[in-house]
C-alpha cells in the first residue's frame, strides 16, 4: 500500500523497503480547458546535488535534452508534449546503487515550457503529482499529490530524494517559482545560458 505524503513529509524508502535498488519516478499532471488558444508543454526536470544543493555541473541537470545522468544512474523517458491520457507523463528512472557519492540529493521539478510566451502557469494544471515505484513490481511505493496551491508558478520542486546516511529518504516539496526553470536553475547552479 502506497504511503500518501502532504507537503513537507518525509518517509524512508529503503529503510522500509530493504533490498531496493531501482525505482521509478512518476510525475503527472492535467491541464484544464481554458480560453487562451495556446497547448501546454510540461517537462520533468531532475536535478543532482552536492551537499551544498547545487549541481556538479549542467551534466547533472537531467531533462528531456540531457536524458542520462553521467554516472548513468537516472535515466529521464523522454518529453510527453500533451500530457494527455491517464497515468504518468513523464517517468525517471533510478538505479541507487549507482548514484556517484558527491550526489547528496536528487531534487525533481515540474516545468511550463515556453509559459511567459504563452501566458501559462499552474493555476491552469490539476491533478499534479509525484509517485515512486518499485518497477520489479510495479508497486506504488509513495505518492504525494500537489493540490491546487499554485496560481502564479510557473515551476515547481515537487519532492527530492536525499542520502540519510546508508539510506535514502524521499521529501515532498511543493515549492513554487514564478521564475520557472529559470529560478531552478539559479537556484541549484545550472547554467541555461
Amino acid at each position: 500500500m502506497a504511503v500518501s505524503l502532504q507537503k513537507g513529509q518525509k518517509v524512508d524508502l529503503t529503510k522500509t523497503n530493504p533490498g531496493l535498488v531501482q525505482i521509478q519516478v512518476g510525475l503527472g499532471w492535467d491541464t484544464n480547458k481554458y480560453d487562451g488558444g495556446q497547448s501546454f508543454d510540461l517537462d520533468a526536470s531532475v536535478f543532482l546535488l552536492n551537499d551544498a544543493g547545487k549541481v556538479l555541473d549542467d551534466q547533472h541537470f537531467i531533462f528531456f535534452n540531457n536524458a542520462t545522468s553521467p554516472d548513468g544512474s537516472v535515466v529521464h523517458s523522454g518529453d510527453n508534449r500533451t500530457g494527455e491520457g491517464e497515468g504518468d507523463d513523464e517517468v525517471i528512472n533510478i538505479d541507487l546503487s549507482k548514484v556517484s557519492a558527491s550526489i547528496q540529493k536528487i531534487s525533481f521539478a515540474i516545468t511550463i515550457y515556453d509559459a511567459q510566451t504563452r501566458n501559462q502557469n499552474f493555476g491552469q494544471v490539476s491533478n499534479a503529482y509525484a509517485r515512486v515505484v518499485n518497477p520489479a513490481n510495479n508497486e506504488e511505493l509513495l505518492r504525494y499529490d500537489l493540490g491546487e496551491d499554485f496560481s502564479i508558478e510557473t515551476a515547481i520542486v515537487v519532492g527530492e530524494l536525499y542520502r540519510n546516511g546508508s539510506e535514502w529518504k524521499f521529501s515532498a516539496i511543493g515549492s513554487g517559482y514564478k521564475d520557472g526553470l529559470a529560478g531552478l536553475a539559479r537556484d541549484f547552479g545550472v547554467n541555461i545560458g
